[in-house]
């Protein structure tokens, strides 16, 4: 499965347009995240546990919005959109993934 950010993909032709597809991913902060995060912060460097979590729901998400395209018959996901949201009073994050999926030849 192709998946791009821009709205072409070099070399191919898109030979159908068949829908939006979408992914999302939910991570809590917890407790001792939130400690070892202080520590870093106090002694500097950067807080690995929450890039490595990120990471993680960024990936789950990407995984989502595959799927859903290689169920409606696609082999490319283009136009590719990732947000990144709080939810839960701040106690969330939220990261979606979004494009179109298509057929190419």
């Amino acid at each position: 499965m192709l998946i791009t950010t821009t709205s072409t993909l070099e070399g191919k032709q898109i030979t159908r347009y068949i829908g939006l597809v979408s992914g999302e991913a939910i991570i809590g902060a917890n407790i001792v995240k939130d400690f070892f995060a202080g520590i870093t912060d106090i002694v500097g460097g950067r807080a690995g546990m929450y890039e490595k979590s990120l990471r993680d729901a960024k990936n789950i998400a990407i995984e989502e919005m595959t799927q859903m395209a290689r169920q409606m018959g696609a082999n490319a996901v283009i136009g590719v959109d990732l947000d990144y949201e709080t939810v839960g009073n701040g106690s969330m994050l939220m990261v979606s993934a979004s494009g179109t999926a298509v057929i190419t030849n």
